[in-house]
């Protein structure tokens, strides 16, 4: 007896049709930000395991294709809401300047547009896929110090466990092989992001047991971490052995490709003797999705399918739009400005032992000045002035500030900081320690804060306000006879309270 399928379904793939040309509209809309976490797939080591989720995505679909073709797609307008919600989100991230909120959003958008125009019940079999698809977005940057200092910290116990003396300053370690850094790509957060996604893929096909899936993820984190720990460790007692070049290229080659491999299977053996899912158990079964009462409440909330696309173009290109108008917002700047005198201090020309200058691209005015007292006290002063917030032009974005990529000075640890501001202890060949204090002011708020900078900068935008923001780094050489603390503070206390300094360089008095 053939079996009849419910109207709309089956064969009929128009809904899913409409559902592409949706996508593709989204993408070519957004085509910056796509391509820019394309970019990351190809070009970043970090993230070229992303490169693979596209083709995890069309299995985990293949394996529901057989539930969702008994089930009819439908409009749905709460989808509608989500993808608003969505829309917001990536204007909120543009204003700011912020790469991953941007591009979180516009897999939300995918996500949520799925929803608005097939359904609350495709959406539920397609659960996990439309979650997953968050592995899209290149993400863990974020991460990076703190697993340089947590890396460092493993690297020193295994040291002493072996007996081999060592000293630790931040994320520099000094042995009697030399002088090695915990550098951004040794954090291990290539690894441990990759962890993270193969380890959530496992969970979701081989266990059904939400605490064998909770331990599993456990040891995903866990394994990653250590595994780093112990690669840098090892690197740093065969250079001991064998020389510096020869452990480098053995990093490399060795634990860079077999050592992480052999620690991946060795989580999945120690994870395989709990798989609770069957093997031919499916993911999703249409009868439980159809019998769903609370699915069925849910889609109650129909909406034509051709009204739901308006909507949703009318909602992406609505957003667009707006961002654009702020994107074009210009305070009034002077022609001309100018570091003031400092009571008690003077400018000179002596060269530091490092050349530093921070990173202020995209800024409208910049400058740089050498500043000594009579008590023997250096302060290096960096102040930049935009006359609005966008891309290319975000003074909180990555790579701006004291620690210019590329420059040869590499974060140290976080420092004690003045007056609300940012401290950092960065570091150059030598060494050379310098202790740099960081202040943001726009709206006549001031703070050391990123994340409070950005959500000024937001405000501003939403409300189509021209403001200015303004960046002032204070830095000094940190050497055991001449502290830099004392040099910042005693610069900060001669030169009267920071806002109004900053605003009189601001308006070029």
């Amino acid at each position: 007896m053939a079996r009849h399928l419910p109207h709309g379904v089956g064969e009929d793939l128009g809904p899913w049709a409409i559902l592409a040309l949706c996508w593709l509209g989204l993408i070519a809309l957004f085509h910056a930000d796509w391509a820019a976490m394309a970019g990351q797939w190809w070009e970043s080591s970090t993230y070229s395991h992303i490169l693979l989720v596209p083709l995890i995505l069309a299995w985990l679909v293949s394996l529901r294709w057989a539930a969702l073709r008994q089930i009819a797609p439908q409009g749905w307008w709460p989808g509608l809401a989500l993808f608003a919600g969505a829309a917001f989100l990536w204007m909120l991230g543009d204003f700011a300047g912020f790469s991953l909120v941007t591009q979180t959003a516009c897999v939300l958008m995918l996500q949520a547009s799925l929803l608005a125009l097939m359904g609350p019940r495709v959406g539920a079999a397609l659960l996990f896929p439309l979650a997953y698809m968050l592995f899209l977005v290149p993400f863990g940057d974020e991460l990076v110090p703190m697993l340089q200092l947590v890396t460092a910290r493993i690297v020193m116990a295994l040291l002493h466990v072996v007996g081999i003396p060592a000293t630790l300053d931040g994320v520099f370690i000094t042995t009697p092989a030399g002088y090695f850094k915990v550098a951004e790509a040794c954090s291990g957060v290539k690894f441990l992001i990759a962890m993270v996604a193969y380890g959530v893929l496992v969970c979701q096909v081989c266990f059904r047991s939400w605490p064998r899936r909770a331990g599993f993820m456990v040891l995903a984190l866990e394994v990653p971490v250590l595994a780093n720990g112990v690669r840098a460790w090892g690197t740093i007692v065969l250079a001991g052995k064998l020389g510096i070049q020869f452990a480098a290229g053995f990093d490399h080659i060795f634990y860079g490709w077999v050592f992480f491999a052999v620690v991946m299977a060795l989580t999945m053996l120690a994870g395989w003797r709990f798989f609770d899912r069957g093997r031919d158990d499916p993911p999703v079964r249409a009868a439980v999705i159809l019998a769903d009462a609370r699915l069925a409440r849910l889609a109650r909330a129909r909406l034509g399918q051709g009204v739901v696309l308006a909507g949703l173009v009318a909602l992406a290109l609505g957003f667009v739009l707006w961002g654009e108008a702020a994107g074009r917002l210009a305070a009034p700047l002077p022609a001309r400005i100018d570091l003031p005198a400092v009571p008690g201090w003077h400018r000179v020309a002596t060269p530091p032992a490092w050349p530093w200058q921070p990173r202020h691209a995209g800024a409208d005015h910049r400058l740089l000045g050498r500043f000594a007292d009579g008590q023997g006290h250096v302060v290096d002063v960096s102040f930049a002035l935009y006359a609005g917030q966008g891309e290319g032009r975000e003074a909180g974005g990555f790579g701006e500030g004291a620690v210019p990529p590329g420059s040869g000075w590499a974060w140290e640890k976080p420092a004690p900081a003045l007056e609300g501001g940012k401290g950092d202890m960065i570091q150059a060949p030598g060494p050379v320690h310098r202790l740099a204090l960081t202040w943001y002011r726009t709206d006549g708020w001031l703070g050391g804060s990123n994340i409070h900078l950005k959500l000024w900068n937001i405000a501003d935008r939403l409300l189509l306000r021209p403001r200015t923001t303004a960046t002032l780094i204070l830095s000094s050489e940190d050497k055991a006879n001449a502290p830099a603390a004392p040099a910042l503070a005693a610069f900060v206390a001669s030169a009267g309270p920071l806002d109004r300094w900053i605003d009189t360089i601001s308006r070029g008095q």
